[in-house]
Formats: C-alpha cells, structure tokens, sequence
C-alpha cells in the first residue's frame, strides 16, 4: 500500500519532491518505495528525464487501477467505521477569490461545525489550477468546464448584470438598449480574453455584444465594484459580487431583460470510479445551501 501511495503520489504531482512533501516523508523514501515497485513488478512504470517524467503504458494502466483501488479503500473505510457519518481526513478546495470570500467562506465554517474531524484546506485564486498535478480534491469555479479529463457539478446559476452607481447613471443617461453602452467608460474584467467585449442574449434570443471604452481593468471583481460604487464607469459581473451593493442602492441595475454572458457556478474535480464522500458530501452540502434560486440573486426578482 505504501508504494502504491508513493507511486499515485508521484504521478500527480509530477515530482519526488513535491510528492514527498505531500506525503511528509524524505525525497529519498520516495525514489527507493519507486525502486521497489517497479522492481518486484518487474516493468517499468514512469520514463524519467531530467525536467520530465512520464507513464509508460504499463504504468498509465497501474495508474488508472490503483487510484481505483485507493478510492475504494478510502471510501470502505468511511462506511465501515464512521456510523455517525463525521468525515476525517483532510479537503483540499480551490475557489476563485471574490466567491470564496464572499460566499464559500460561510458555507465552509458551516460545513467543518457539521463535521468538526474534518480539516479543509481552502485556497482562493483566480488562477486555474491543476487539480490532479496540484493534488487538490476539488475546484469551485464560475464559468464552463474546459478540461474533458475532469468532470463537473453545477452548484448554481449565476446572471451577469450591467450596473452604475447613480450619479454615473445621472451624468450618462440610463441605458435602454445594449447598443447604449458603446462607448461608456467601462469597467472590465481583465480574465476575459476580450474584456471590453460584453456579449448579450435578449429574450427572443437574438444574439450581439456592445465594446465600451475601458476605463479601468483588473482581475479582481471586488476592486471593480467599488470603482462602480465611486461613479467611474458602467460594470458587468456576477450577480454575486455585485448583490449588496445592488440591495443599498450604490449600484443601479441596469438591461436587466437581456442575458450577459451564460455562466454556472460548478464543483470540479478528478475523474474516478467512484467520488470519495467527503467531496461528494460537500459538493452536495453547497448545492442544497446555494440552490437553484441563490440569495445573491433575489434583487432580480423584484
């Protein structure tokens, strides 16, 4: 057991040391569990270069099996010993930076009072990390799942709205089509590939976009809405990021008939045979809290 750890280990990260620092043992520990393995195996498992290594097509196949093997060993475990239900062990989450502050760190304080034998390693980034090479249990993300090799659970809608705080909505005019928006300072999210670029969707489905003069960008939508909330540009973002300033009256929604962008808020994680239950159970956790009618998004209903 312990040189299939060892081997999974490094196969996902990628490296002995960060496989050994997974782990907590020596670098050395890892390259003679490696020697064993392979040795009382009799082939060889992963081609190593300088910079590189890679599975050979025996050991994409051991790969494949052992991490198989591990999940069901995990989750035989938990069923077998755990009649309360309480997960151990330890989570690690990715989740980009406005969300996770805002409305992951609630739920996941949440969560640990359910299950207070877990521990929870949450990291909040923008940037898309690999969940296999990074060895990360899951990934929160807004948006669509580019990656085939993982798989996917929508948490919840999320709506894109346009906004201004109302002294901009005063000096511009409130706009009453898409088409008034060219031109406006904009205030742009700088992830996007063409970030002065928003695209619409009206509700007879007729398709186009509007470009507004960028005023400012940058990666954090926080920043952005408080520069909306100070009267320096019209904005676009996800409703949740957007809610409270909506709800005291700083930000003024705006097109709110027509679609911008399309997006989800979504668990991804790992292809497996089978999900180990301390993500299943926390995934599920987040879909029953955050539901198909999130509480960012009750300011459209009214």
């Amino acid at each position: 057991m312990e040189e299939i750890r060892t081997f999974i280990n490094l196969v996902e990260a990628q490296s002995a040391t960060a496989a050994a620092e997974r782990m907590g043992v020596a670098v050395s520990a890892v390259s003679r569990r490696m020697k064993e393995l392979e040795s009382r195996l009799g082939v060889q498992l992963i081609t190593r270069t300088t910079r590189t290594m890679h599975l050979s097509e025996a050991g994409e196949l051991y790969y494949r099996r052992c991490r198989q093997l591990i999940d069901d060993f995990e989750e035989a475990q938990f069923e077998v010993s755990q009649a309360s239900r309480q997960l151990k062990g330890r989570l690690r989450v990715s989740a980009p930076l406005s969300f996770g502050v805002s409305h992951l760190a609630p739920a996941v304080v949440e969560f640990m009072h359910l299950h207070p034998e877990l521990i929870i390693d949450v990291d909040l980034s923008d940037r898309r990390v690999d969940l296999v090479k990074e060895g990360y249990d899951l990934a929160v993300r807004v948006g669509a799942l580019e990656d085939s090799s993982l798989r996917t659970r929508k948490i919840s809608s999320v709506r894109h709205v346009v906004c201004a705080a109302p002294e901009f909505l005063s000096r511009h005019g409130v706009p009453e089509k898409p088409d008034d928006l060219n031109g406006l300072s904009g205030l742009c999210y700088s992830n996007l590939n063409r970030p002065e670029r928003w695209e619409y969707q009206s509700s007879e489905g007729e398709q186009g976009f509007v470009r507004v003069a960028m005023k400012m960008s940058s990666n954090n939508g926080d920043l952005l809405r408080e520069a909306a909330i100070k009267g320096l540009g019209v904005l676009c973002e996800p409703s949740f990021i957007i809610h409270s300033a909506v709800e005291k009256g700083e930000l003024i929604p705006v097109l709110t008939d027509y679609q911008w962008y399309g997006m989800d808020i979504v668990a991804i994680y790992p292809q497996t045979r089978h999900l180990s239950v301390k993500v299943r159970t926390f995934i599920d956790f987040l879909v029953e809290r955050f539901g198909d009618k999130p509480y960012w998004e009750a300011f459209l209903e009214k």
